[in-house]
């Protein structure tokens, strides 16, 4: 159902001249006319951005469009947040198609497409693609939510850009880790509450391989290293280290109890695109060697029961979270 004309008229003329007052420090006050959008701050910004998107994929449409990749039967051609919006096909003229359609779309509602902000990525190298004579740059990863996404799929670069990013972190609360006054459990909670966070942020998504697992161990212990005060050349063990700080569950644990919420809020879901993507298959041929590890071989792997065993399992809101303890407290340390 599409946004009548005369509410799409409404929108794009709310807060529209009205007078915005400036005072300054001196008592001197400043009226001006605002033009055109809203106030900064505004609550409905987000809402009428939204509407505005929405009018313009419909417009667009994208929705009956054949255009896109298809996934457990179902064609997807569009993420959205916000204004970050990504569009997505199987080929080059697909993707051009689709982005001419919603570029045409958002100008009609006065809303324009940074050609300058707009990468493309692809699975194959590609080179001097362009929209209407525009040069668009191509990239082999790009940022999007916060969380880093390449053209191979593979999750290795975001976790090593977390574990960068929470070292970063660490190096931010130097005074805090030095200080002789706030005692090694205070400690302890400041850096799970501060620094583990960002090192987790998006692992719901994650694929670990072993190679990771040991990079995310380091990663943890150089963190409690660094509370003791124990530099690298001092020769003590992983396990006396953790006798002393008793961290508890492990970061990789950690992460592994967040796939596991994630996963059963999912497969409780009726219908969502979240489930589709995640137990559903993409047409076409697997790439010839050995198959990559999936993300759901790793929930099969650490619970050991099948899918449909999962399904039932999952359904019980007091069996599942009692199983994500049970599982995620049996997880071992590499270095144990």
């Amino acid at each position: 159902m599409g946004i009548p004309s005369h509410l799409v008229c409404l929108l794009r003329n709310l807060y529209k001249d009205q007078v915005a007052t400036v005072r300054t420090d001196h008592g001197t006050t400043y009226r001006f006319k605002i033009g055109k959008g809203v106030r900064q701050g505004c609550i409905l910004s987000p809402s009428l951005f939204n509407l505005y998107a929405e009018h313009i994929m419909q417009r667009a449409g994208l929705e009956e469009s054949k255009a896109g990749v298809k996934i457990a039967g179902r064609n997807i051609n569009n993420l959205r947040y916000a204004d970050d919006t990504t569009l997505m096909a199987e080929s080059e003229e697909e993707l051009r198609s689709l982005i001419t359609k919603v570029k045409e779309e958002s100008a009609k509602a006065g809303l324009q497409l940074n050609v300058k902000k707009t990468k493309i990525m692809a699975t194959t190298p590609i080179d001097n693609w362009q929209i209407e004579g525009e040069n668009v740059e191509a990239v082999t990863d790009f940022i999007f939510l916060g969380v880093k996404i390449t053209a191979d799929a593979d999750c290795s670069q975001e976790i090593g850009r977390r574990l960068l990013l929470g070292r970063r972190a660490m190096a931010n609360l130097d005074k805090i880790v030095k200080s002789r006054d706030i005692t090694l459990a205070t400690k302890v909670r400041i850096v799970k509450a501060m620094v583990f966070p960002i090192v987790t942020y998006g692992c719901e998504s994650w694929t670990i391989r072993k190679a990771e697992r040991r990079k995310i161990d380091a990663f943890e212990l150089w963190c409690w290293r660094k509370i003791l005060r124990v530099p690298w050349t001092a020769r003590r063990s992983n396990q006396s280290i953790l006798q002393e700080i008793m961290p508890g569950c492990s970061l990789e644990g950690k992460i592994l109890e967040a796939k596991l919420k994630y996963f059963g809020h999912i497969m409780r879901r009726q219908e969502s695109l979240e489930k589709i993507m995640m137990l559903g298959k993409m047409e076409g041929k697997r790439k010839r060697g050995r198959p990559r590890a999936r993300w759901m071989d790793g929930i099969l792997e650490v619970t050991g029961l099948t899918l449909k065993e999962l399904g039932a399992v999952t359904a019980d809101r007091e069996l599942w979270p009692g199983l994500v303890h049970d599982v995620t407290k049996s997880q071992r340390r590499l270095n144990d």
